[in-house]
This record gives C-alpha cells, structure tokens and sequence, in this order.
C-alpha cells in the first residue's frame, strides 16, 4: 500500500482533513503534556494531514520515549536538533499551537476525528492504487483485485487493532496451546495481593488494570496499599518492583509505616525511642529487607500524569515494574486548568489517564481515592457505595476494580467487640465476582491482615 504524501499540496485537492482539529490537538499537549498520553493511545504520526504536523507529533513521541517533558521549548529543541525546525515553520508557528487555547476536555473526541480522516484518506490512496494498476493493465485482473483486497484487509486490521480474535487464535497465543489455556496451574495469574480471599476473587492484579481503592479517611487507605505493595516487593519466590507515588505522606513517614508494619513493632513506640531489644531486632531485620527490595518512593507533592509516565518508564528500564501506587487521586493536579475548571471533570480525565497508562505500560495502577461525607451521613449501614466515589466523573467507568475499605468501630466507638474488625468491599470487578472480604486492622502496626477463616489457602506469589 503507497505510503501517506509527504508534503501538503495534496490537501489543496480536497482530500479528508481537519487542519484545525490537528492544530488544537498538538496544541493541547503543548499546554498541558499529560494530555500525551490520551493522543499517543489513537494516532500514530502518519494521521496527521501536514507533514509538518506529523514531524512536530513525531518529536513528541521521541521526547515521551525518553521521559523527557513535551512544552515549546524541548518540541522546538528536538526539532532543532533534527534540522526540522524550519521545515515546520519555525518557532512562530510551534507558539500559535497553543496561544490563548482552552484546556479541551473533550479530547478524545479531537484524536477521534482524526483517526476517521485518516482512515478516509488511506482508503483514497488505496483506490487510488488499484485505479493506477487497473489503467495500466500490467498485471491479470485477478492479481489486482487480490491486491486491492489485501490493502483493504490491512486497513481493516490496523483500525480493529486485533481487536477480534477467534477462539483458536486465543488458544495458540498460549505458550502450551489449548492444553496450558485449560490447566489453572499453568496458566498466568495475575500479582499476588498477600490477602488471600482478595487473591482468590480477582486471580491477582493484572497488566493493564486500574484498581481504585477509595475509603473515608483515617480508614486505612494508605496502610492497605503499602501492605500489597510490600508484599508484591518483597515476595520471596518472584519479587517485582514496586512504584509508590505518595501526594500527601513523605518519604520518611512511609518508610517508618513500612519498618513498624514488616517488623511488627509499634510505631509510637519507634517513634518515642523506647524500644526493647527484640523491638530493635525484628526494626533491623525488616530495615535489611527494606533495604533490599525493588520498593520506590516519589513524595512530590505536585506529580502530574505526565511525570508519573515519564517516572516510571524510567523505571521500567531497569528494573521488573510490577505495580504502581497513586496516593492519592485527588490530590493529584491539573496542569494550566482555568479558574473555571470544573474539578470533577479534571477528576474523570485523571482516571482516564491512569488508565491508559496502565494499558501502555502493562502493569496494575492501584490508586487510592477519597470518598464524600455520604456513608457518615448515612443512617444504619455506613458502608461505602460505587455513589459515594468522591468528584467521581468517570472514576467507576475507567475502573476495572474498586474496593472499599470499612471499619465498623470508627462508628461504633464503644463497642470493644469490634476493635480491630474490617471489611474489604468490593464493589466493582470487570471480569469477577464482588462482595465481602473479612480482614483484621492492627492499630499499631497500622497493618492490615487476613482474617482468621481465610488462613487455609496459600497466599498468590
């Protein structure tokens, strides 16, 4: 199939375009670069109309691959560096991309339509193809029409994306066949969680997933994901690393929260200095393990999308990414939002984004997330609903898990019977079942266990 014109007087001819639509989806990136990876999940550069367009989108992508920041300046530096600058009209017009433009939070529907224009205008050059081979008459008919119809049939594909497989094509990609697909024992599951019945319901964490895990505060948002982050760390039979992006605790309050938690040693008492020598002991045992595991921890408080991509693609190149921890959504911001932002809106492009990033990076995002006044206010039964997801937008669509944390005697002050007591919710899985899962919460571990019925399985690695 002929490739795509490689320069713009084509366009004077009438083909399918949408200059300003391209315009104000480069510009978007250039105003506010997490909108990257929106655009990098539906276009390639070649579904850019200009070629200028397309070299600028081009240069984007090459700064995006080394984790590097996409503003005027590194497009216009990485253009330089390449000759190109020029050839895209210069820095003037790399400026006017994004001067005066609105944050565009419909811009998914942009990418769509220059998908469609593309589309068309590779059907055109196909046709057009087999138009120059049927006036030529150089080759039989039949070798055309099979020609034209295998050109046809890779557009098809490329738009599909393998999006439709048959239940053969499924059984092959398996490593041992169709044998492998129906043996639970050899087939892949997903990252171990340390909490069993959570293990048992979801087959694990899985490449390409966004888990939420929301709860009122002081429920054990944070304590719950260090817990599975340390585990997936420091699992002895198949360890992974562990990416934990933290917009409210600092570095040093997680470490000691992971220290106490491994060591089961009571953080007030690390905290005061007055410590035995058994709580010294298992301190520096759980401090060697620490030391060792692939456990990273970011503690900027302003992390955008786009650094966390950058971060851990970083990561990712040196180390086995296994999980990535968002601490949490809300708090993470919007760069170049207007005054008259609407946050939730900002809330539901966040998760969106997340959730691409997860399908292009291959790994589970666990990502924590605040929950309204709604279950305080709630008369009986104060357990979390999917409802009380906090600036919600689209947080329950892009999930494909969300649980809730619940601890009755946050309610139920006086009832002794239930310190310790709590449940995992969950509320929402794409591919299983939901419901309840019993756990223990130890106060001054600030550690959360199995309960004591689900301590007859072995734990996922």
């Amino acid at each position: 199939m002929p490739p795509p014109p490689n320069n713009d007087s084509n366009f004077e001819r009438g083909l399918p375009s949408n200059v300003y639509a391209e315009r104000m989806v480069l510009g978007s990136i250039l105003l506010n670069d997490s909108a990257f990876v929106t655009v990098a999940a539906g276009l390639v550069p070649d579904d850019f109309s200009l070629e200028k367009h397309r070299k600028i989108f081009q240069r984007m992508l090459d700064l995006n691959e080394r984790a590097e920041r996409i503003d005027r300046v590194t497009v216009a530096n990485e253009l330089m560096r390449r000759g190109e600058l020029e050839s895209v009209d210069g820095l003037t017009y790399l400026s006017s991309l994004d001067e005066g433009l609105p944050e565009l939070y419909n811009l998914e529907s942009y990418v769509q339509i220059l998908r469609d224009k593309s589309m068309l205008r590779q059907l055109i050059f196909a046709s057009q193809e087999t138009i120059q081979k049927a006036m030529l008459a150089e080759d039989a008919p039949e070798r055309i029409l099979a020609s034209m119809e295998d050109n046809l049939l890779k557009l098809g594909e490329a738009r599909a994306k393998d999006s439709l497989l048959s239940a053969k094509d499924v059984f092959d990609q398996e490593p041992g066949g169709i044998n492998d697909f129906l043996d639970p024992a050899r087939r892949v599951h997903g990252i171990g969680t340390g909490f069993m019945k959570l293990d048992e319901m979801t087959g694990g964490f899985r490449g390409g997933e966004l888990i939420i895990l929301a709860a009122r505060p002081a429920m054990g948002k944070t304590a719950l994901a260090l817990n599975i982050a340390l585990h997936v760390a420091t699992n002895k039979k198949n360890p992974k690393a562990v990416a934990v992006f933290s917009l409210e605790m600092s570095k040093q309050s997680l470490l000691t929260r992971l220290i106490c938690s491994l060591g089961r040693v009571d953080q007030q008492r690390f905290r005061s200095g007055y410590l035995d020598r058994d709580e010294r002991g298992r301190l520096g045992i759980a401090a060697a393990d620490l030391y060792e595991a692939p456990l990273y921890i970011d503690d900027t408080s302003a992390t955008t999308l786009m650094d966390i991509n950058a971060k851990l693609r970083k990561l990712r190149a040196t180390a086995d990414l296994g999980l990535a921890v968002v601490d949490y959504l809300q708090l993470m911001p919007v760069p170049n939002s207007g005054r008259n932002s609407n946050r939730t809106t900002e809330v539901g492009a966040l998760s969106r984004g997340l959730k691409l990033l997860s399908k292009d990076l291959d790994i589970p995002f666990l990502v924590l997330s605040q929950l309204s006044r709604a279950p305080e206010q709630r008369i009986g039964d104060h357990r979390p609903q999917l409802a009380d997801l906090r600036e919600s937008g689209s947080i329950e669509q892009d999930a494909d898990m969300v649980a809730f944390i619940f601890r009755p005697e946050v309610y139920q002050k006086d009832r002794e019977d239930l310190r310790g007591v709590a449940e995992l919710i969950l509320a929402k899985q794409r591919n299983g079942p939901t419901g309840k899962i019993p756990l223990v919460f130890l106060h001054n571990y600030t550690k959360f266990e199995n309960a004591a019925e689900t301590f007859n399985d072995e734990p996922m690695e």
